[in-house]
């Protein structure tokens, strides 16, 4: 008998029925105060104005994903490279990894202005806001899985004279698969903020928008329906990009996740 649909249908359901509760207590309250559409506006008036600027949307989104899927990738790439030379000198790792903390900490809000003044307004500087932002847990999490081989196995290895290349190709790498998994599925939904909060300081710059440009801005022409709407398009872009990972995990990356679960 196949079980497949049966529990596709749990897992889905309960996040529909959550949905369809908070949108309703949504609509009762605006209609129950009579909150003016300019301060909250109501789902249906969102949906209708998401439909009404729709061409805008799609190309401020598909720019807003443009630079947050540059940026987690450049994420990936750089942070497993740097992962694996904290794996291999321990004194590198000492010396470095708080500094990576450190980057981790300060406000991107804060940051965003000076690497805009560097590199100047655009893209590309959107791009780089988006992976500072999502570098982070691509470092933390694939570093403890290249250092936390079991002890036993390193050893095995070493008795039959492995080669640290081997070392690193044949037992680290496998073993920190599921870790660069964990850690790209928090650098996916870091890596739209750290997009939209780039778009805030330096999206005016190009012919089409972002949505990290359309919010502050329809929010300041108190069309907040419109801004309600490029909200929700860019949630839905990191709930897409964290899916993605999830599919990736369950697919191509199946072999290396469920070894260590």
């Amino acid at each position: 008998m196949n079980t497949t649909a049966p529990r596709i249908l749990r897992s889905i359901l309960p996040p529909l029925v959550t949905c369809g509760l908070l949108l309703g207590a949504w609509w009762s309250v605006v209609e129950l105060f009579h909150i003016k559409s300019y301060f909250l506006p109501a789902p249906d008036e969102v949906l209708l104005a998401g439909w009404r600027v729709r061409a805008e949307l799609l190309a401020g989104s598909w720019l807003t994903a443009r630079a947050a899927v540059g940026g987690f990738l450049l994420s990936v790439l750089i942070g497993s490279l740097i992962s694996l030379v904290f794996s291999q000198f321990a004194s590198v790792r000492l010396g470095c990894f708080p500094y990576a903390v450190i980057l981790q900490t300060v406000p991107i809000v804060a940051l965003a202005p000076i690497i805009i003044n560097w590199q100047g307004a655009g893209f590309q500087s959107v791009m780089l806001v988006s992976f500072i932002v999502s570098l982070f847990p691509i470092i933390a999490n694939v570093t403890a899985g290249l250092t936390s081989v079991d002890r036993s196995l390193l050893e095995l290895f070493q008795l039959n004279q492995a080669t640290r290349l081997q070392i690193i190709c044949k037992l680290q790498i496998p073993h920190a698969v599921a870790d660069l998994v964990t850690g790209a599925r928090t650098s996916a939904g870091l890596a739209v903020i750290g997009a939209i909060v780039g778009e805030f300081f330096a999206g005016n710059s190009t012919r089409s928008h972002g949505l990290g440009f359309m919010i502050p801005r329809d929010i300041l022409r108190m069309k907040t329906d419109e801004a309600f709407a490029a909200v929700i398009a860019a949630t839905t872009l990191g709930i897409s990009m964290f899916a993605l990972v999830s599919i990736l995990r369950a697919t191509l990356l199946a072999k290396w996740c469920n070894a260590r679960t």
